[in-house]
């Protein structure tokens, strides 16, 4: 007698096939998109912050950084007028243009004061009886000399008081000078290190304010990227929820073996059906 093998196979309850089904379609629409998706929407150039105004001003203000130059060269031009303030014949510039007739002034007056004491020598003399003598020409001979030493005197007094005056004053002028050049130098220094502070203070700000752009701009690359990866995400996590139930409501197999009725058997199967039939209308 044959044998006959027969598989009995108890499927998932419906509501779990039809979970897969759903899943499997979301899932192949997911991919699809994913696969077709234009990139250049989540990735690019376009989420890197870009140099912001701050930042820009501080390049622009780096160009000045140089202007310390027209300092260092009014500077070398003032340095170069020291010169002339120093020197044996630095005070000749600085003498009063009046000065000699001051002098000239003061020493007519001193003659003229000179000559009032010459009737006295005569007078002297007359007192003395010696008029016209020798001694009178005696007492002339040294009242002129004395009148020229103190004369002398005066004038290099005077002129002595003009140089030291004029020499004090040149003095002054080489420091005035000095100063100028070390005003000018102070100014060429100061200048840059004020232009660089700034700059820096402006980059620091820029920095800042690029790291905030940039934060914005990476958040929405974020976004971008979560909204292209949502249905395949969703799909994947619908996914596993459905595999779970199919896991907890596993399909099952049987196989059994039933035998096959031989030529005869079935003969006399169908034989006694017939008769029976017959009977039953008779």
């Amino acid at each position: 007698m044959a044998v006959e093998t027969i598989e009995q196979r108890t499927l998932p309850a419906p509501f779990i096939e039809a979970a897969g089904k759903t899943f499997l379609d979301d899932l192949q629409k997911a991919v699809g998109g994913f696969k077709t998706a234009d990139l250049s929407q989540v990735y690019g150039p376009q989420f890197v912050s870009g140099l912001g105004a701050l930042t820009q001003d501080a390049i622009s203000k780096a160009s000045g950084l140089g202007s310390f130059q027209p300092f260092l060269q009014t500077a070398a031009t003032e340095a170069a007028k020291l010169g002339q303030l120093t020197g044996p014949t630095a005070y000749q510039a600085f003498m009063s243009p009046y000065q000699q007739d001051v002098i000239q002034t003061t020493l007519d007056e001193f003659d003229v004061q000179a000559a009032k004491g010459i009737p006295s020598i005569a007078a002297r003399a007359v007192s003395r009886g010696v008029l016209g003598g020798g001694r009178e020409g005696v007492m002339r001979s040294e009242y002129q000399a004395t009148s020229d030493r103190n004369r002398a005197a005066l004038q290099a007094q005077l002129l002595g008081q003009g140089f030291t005056q004029a020499n004090q004053l040149a003095n002054q002028a080489f420091l005035q000078q000095g100063n100028i050049v070390g005003q000018q130098l102070g100014l060429a220094r100061a200048n840059p290190a004020l232009a660089g502070q700034e700059i820096s203070a402006l980059t620091t700000l820029g920095g800042i304010q690029q790291a905030q752009d940039q934060a914005n701009l990476t958040a929405q690359q974020n976004l971008a990227q979560q909204q292209l990866m949502q249905p395949l995400t969703a799909a994947q996590q619908y996914g596993s929820g459905v595999t779970s139930l199919i896991a907890g409501y596993p399909g099952q197999s049987q196989i059994g073996q039933v035998p096959v009725p031989g030529l005869a058997q079935t003969a006399l199967g169908a034989g006694a059906t017939l008769a029976g039939i017959y009977r039953a209308f008779s």
